[in-house]
């Protein structure tokens, strides 16, 4: 069989090879890893965590931002400039 008819190997929860139990809401480091620059969180499908994990990262996410630790959301800088100087 060829090599390009592989399937993808699956992403693996990175917290059930560690082995961790507890998602620290206090830990922005690694909670930033799973949010996108605009402060969203990310899918599943992206960050490779498990249903239970990603759950309980949100749930960190979500309490963080309510403590202030991380923002809601960045503020979105255009490249277009101010269109109402121009008239």
């Amino acid at each position: 069989m060829a090599d390009y008819a592989k399937q993808p190997r699956r992403k693996q929860c990175q917290f059930c090879k560690d082995g961790v139990e507890f998602v620290d809401y206090k830990d922005t480091q690694m909670l930033r890893k799973y949010t996108t620059d605009r402060g969203k969180i990310k899918p599943r499908r992206v960050t490779g965590a498990c249903n239970q994990h990603q759950r309980d990262i949100a749930n960190a996410i979500k309490r963080a931002r309510t403590m202030a630790l991380i923002p809601y959301s960045v503020p979105a800088v255009s490249g277009r400039g101010d269109r109402r100087r121009n008239r």
